[in-house]
């Protein structure tokens, strides 16, 4: 996102998701082939040791003629910084057939500026306050004055001075992109670094003796006491030990299955068949979602389900008919779950049906059975427990193009589940019958209870809840490991520049990496064992068929990212990267090879970490969605915006940060008729509005003349079939309204212990409906609207036309929000990427409630945030 400053920059690289792909190089969806072992890369030595096949680049003979510009040395041009999409242009309506990527690459050179400019005024900020004494010291024009940590720093170290062709002190041949640069001569450390490494354990040791003296222990909230500004309060010593005493009551298990009625049965073939009670269960799972067709319909889901149901059939004794006979159920396609989802669509429809009184009393009995676990006792303080819960049997869903999509997920049992508590605390009592699977007292654990499920193998936790002081410092410490971020980013950016022509192919391989994840936010990846999960690929576990190159410099990535989710993107690279790409895909590469066959997520981690600790290739995408984020909140014109538009405004850029994170879903089931249903309330209005201007005629005829006919004419997106329909329904409404508030009525006086209103009321009541149906016919008839209230004036008319034009310019905003986002998931970026202080920052710089922006759940996570800045508008991340 910093953009480095350089006389040959080339323009921002345009990087376009979901695009289509014009030509011969057209990949095919992958992600679905097994993945082969990479056991190549236990052992990487990012220094060469000999020159054999697999150890070096091949080198060209210097006579080969140098194709292109990027050949030059690295220091003479410094590099083409990776635009990180902070670029992004905000939504405009004009142009929504352009792919939203393309209209980011407009801002990206100005945010990869800002980030440079800051963390070169932090870097000098810093040396100011950290500077000992005023002696003469060698002019060093490094970017970054924190030097790489032990030997790899060193041999980093730059000496090139304003741009001119030297690396380490010594002039770079030219070479061709694809071969090696040549070895030099060792580099001669400047006195200047040695005073800086000299001077660096005196500093750390005084920071951590000062450290040590403010430090203390913060002072424990009582159970109901004060709240408990965790954030405010110093910093403990030891982060490994996360509480001394733990109370809490364990987990609160789903109810058990209630059996179908006997005249309720799963057809076989057009035989009804009876079932243990586990299979009818696990056909009512399927049974009960027939609505969702997205899942149903899915070939992938159907055969996963069919085979765990054919298993669990095999397991207790099949499926027969009403004589006894046994039924072998062979095929997915003879099964008939019509009757099964009847029965629980009627049901959920009478339980919806319900008086407010029946659904009040069920919650309080709720509440008193889920109360003992919503709560624990961590170091005396009472804490909220998240997900206390165990989820319930059903079938799993997953994300995006899961493979393991319809199996079945089992009832989790007590002997599976692990109580972590005090050593002095009382053990929560098992379900009669059962018992825990372990009792354990671990303090540098966060969890209260884990089990593992049995569709992926992976540990589910019972945490505590996202307003909790363990949850909210560590949002607080991840969002500020990525502000530091920002001081190292141009020196980072730098090094891995030049690192894209290393000799060493580990050192390239890792350059590459490192620019693809800063650059389009790739996630790191790590290993899977494919016979158990999902095959999803991240940056460092990239293989053959995975990356397509479209000369001069594109890339097309088409792989399973994390949950399944495709990753599909089409951009432009600087022209080395490109060039390493092709060298890594040289034969005898094929598909299934890893393209980064000698790095692992590890090594890289572990390299990022000598530029700042706990630096991890995670941070890049918390520090450019929250930087851009930023940048782009920055440069708002915001002033003169109305309330809706200041919303839109701060979606649209949540928006551009989402894409950036290739935050995708699937456009959901509901949405065409959303946003049908948002249409109709808005000609509602625009219907409205005509009728507004009729009454304007009515109490004023001369009105015509001065406002002209065209302001009186119906908006032609309102014919009169729409409008027959509209009154209809509007009429209906009232009527229900009429109903409603009726039958409210009675209730209150049945419950002050008053005789209920007779059906008379009812009927009299409902006149009005009928006069309103009477009316809008006699409209339709004349074409004149007689003005309505109490004294209509012309003033009171126009106030409630521009009133209606208002709300009619709130919900195209919404509709137009809406339609953007739908195959955009903004929560995630804003929950997860997004450091919450910047909605806050821009809530109360912009007078707009923080409830447009976080929920009730996000206000609780995100406390800590809307508390330590609220008097801070100046807050910059």
């Amino acid at each position: 996102m910093n953009k480095l400053n350089s006389a040959k920059a080339k323009p921002a690289a345009v990087s376009i998701r979901n695009g289509p792909i014009n030509g011969d190089a057209s990949p095919q969806a992958n992600g679905t082939g097994k993945r082969k072992s990479r056991s190549s890369t236990g052992k990487v030595n990012y220094k060469d040791d000999s020159a054999s096949e697999d150890g070096r680049l091949a080198k060209r003979p210097k006579k080969v003629k140098v194709d292109d510009s990027d050949d030059e040395v690295l220091s003479k041009r410094n590099g083409k910084l990776p635009p990180a999409a902070s670029e992004t242009a905000l939504l405009d309506d004009s142009d929504d057939d352009l792919p939203l990527n393309a209209k980011l690459a407009a801002k990206k050179k100005s945010i990869e500026k800002n980030a440079e400019k800051e963390a070169k005024a932090i870097r000098i900020s810093e040396s100011k306050l950290q500077k000992p004494t005023p002696k003469k010291a060698v002019k060093d024009d490094s970017d970054d004055d924190v030097p790489l940590a032990g030997a790899k720093g060193k041999k980093r170290a730059s000496n090139g001075i304003n741009g001119k062709a030297k690396t380490n002190g010594v002039k770079q041949a030219d070479s061709d992109s694809d071969a090696p640069v040549r070895k030099k001569a060792k580099t001669v450390a400047s006195k200047t670094k040695v005073k800086e490494e000299k001077s660096t354990p005196v500093k750390k040791a005084a920071a951590k003796k000062v450290k040590k003296e403010v430090s203390e222990e913060p002072a424990e909230g009582d159970e109901d006491g004060e709240e408990y500004r965790w954030w405010d309060a110093p910093k403990k010593e030891d982060n490994s030990i996360k509480w001394t005493t733990l109370e809490h009551n364990g987990v609160l298990f789903p109810p058990p299955y209630e059996p179908l009625p006997k005249n309720v049965k799963l057809l076989y073939n057009g035989t009804p068949v009876d079932l243990h009670i586990e299979a009818e269960e696990v056909a009512g799972f399927f049974g009960s979602m027939l609505h969702s067709t997205h899942n149903v319909e899915n070939p992938t889901f159907q055969k996963n389900f069919f085979a765990d149901f054919k298993e669990i059939l095999d397991q207790t004794g099949g499926a027969r008919d009403r004589h006894g006979k046994k039924v072998d159920i062979k095929e997915f396609a003879k099964l008939d779950f019509k009757a099964i989802f009847e029965y629980y669509n009627s049901k959920n429809e009478a339980k919806k049906a319900r008086p407010a009184a029946e659904k009040k009393a069920e919650k309080a009995e709720r509440d008193v059975v889920e109360a003992p676990f919503m709560y624990c006792k961590w170091d005396g303080r009472k804490e909220k427990v998240g997900n206390f819960r165990v989820e319930p049997p059903g079938l799993f869903r997953g994300r995006g193009e899961h493979p393991k999509t319809g199996k079945v997920k089992k009832r989790v049992l007590p002997e599976q589940i692990t109580i972590n508590i005090g050593k002095e605390a009382q053990a929560p009592a098992p379900p009669d019958g059962h018992k825990w699977k372990a009792i354990q007292h671990d303090n540098k654990a966060t969890w209260l209870a884990m089990w593992q499920e049995n569709i992926n193998g992976s540990y589910k936790y019972v945490m505590l809840g996202a307003n909790s002081a363990i949850k909210g410092q560590s949002d607080y410490n991840k969002f500020e490991k990525a502000r530091e971020l920002k001081k190292y980013i141009t020196r980072i950016r730098k090094d891995y520049t030049k690192d894209l022509k290393a000799e060493s192919m580990a050192d390239r391989q890792r350059a590459t990496a490192v620019y693809l994840i800063d650059k389009f936010a790739l996630r790191a990846g790590n290993e899977k064992d494919t016979e158990n999960e999902a095959e999803t690929v991240g940056c460092c576990s990239l293989k053959y068929e995975h990356v397509t190159l479209r000369e001069p410099n594109t890339v097309i990535f088409d792989f399973l990212g994390k949950d399944s989710i495709r990753f599909y993107d089409e951009v432009t690279v600087d022209r080395q990267v490109f060039k390493n790409l092709r060298v890594f895909k040289k034969p005898p590469k094929k598909e299934g090879d890893d393209i980064f066959d000698r790095l692992t997520t590890t090594q890289l981690n572990k390299h990022l970490s000598s530029y700042m600790q706990g630096l991890t290739a995670k941070v890049f995408r918390t520090y450019n969605a929250s930087w851009t984020m930023a940048n782009l909140l920055r440069d708002l014109k915001v002033s003169s915006a109305t309330m809706p538009e200041k919303i839109k405004l701060y979606n649209d850029c949540n928006r551009e940060v989402a894409i950036l994170c290739n935050h995708k879903r699937t456009v959901g089931a509901g949405h065409e008729a959303q946003m049908e249903k948002l249409g109709d309330r808005i000609k509602g209005l625009k219907y409205q509005k005509w009728r507004n201007k009729m009454m304007l005629l009515d109490v004023d005829p001369k009105q015509k003349k001065r406002k002209g006919a065209e302001f009186f004419e119906l908006d032609p997106e309102l014919d009169d079939a729409w409008i027959q329909e509209h009154q209809n329904f509007l009429v209906e409404e009232q009527r229900t309204k009429i109903q409603r508030k009726f039958d409210k009525d009675n209730q209150k006086r049945e419950d002050d212990g008053k005789k209920p209103m007779p059906d008379k009321e009812l009927k009299e009541r409902l006149q009005a409906a009928d006069e309103l149906a009477k009316k809008f016919k006699k409209e339709n008839k004349t074409k004149k609207v007689v003005a309505e209230g109490r004294g209509p004036t012309v003033e009171k008319i126009e106030g409630n036309i521009q009133k209606i034009e208002e709300r009619i310019r709130t919900l195209e905003l919404q509709a137009a929000d809406r339609d953007g986002n739908k195959e955009v998931a903004l929560g995630t970026s804003k929950i997860n990427y997004i450091d919450p202080r910047l909605t806050v920052v821009f809530s109360k710089k912009f007078d707009v409630p923080i409830e447009k922006f976080f929920s009730k759940t996000l206000r609780e996570k995100f406390n800590w945030a809307i508390k330590s800045v609220e008097d801070d508008h100046q807050w910059e991340f």
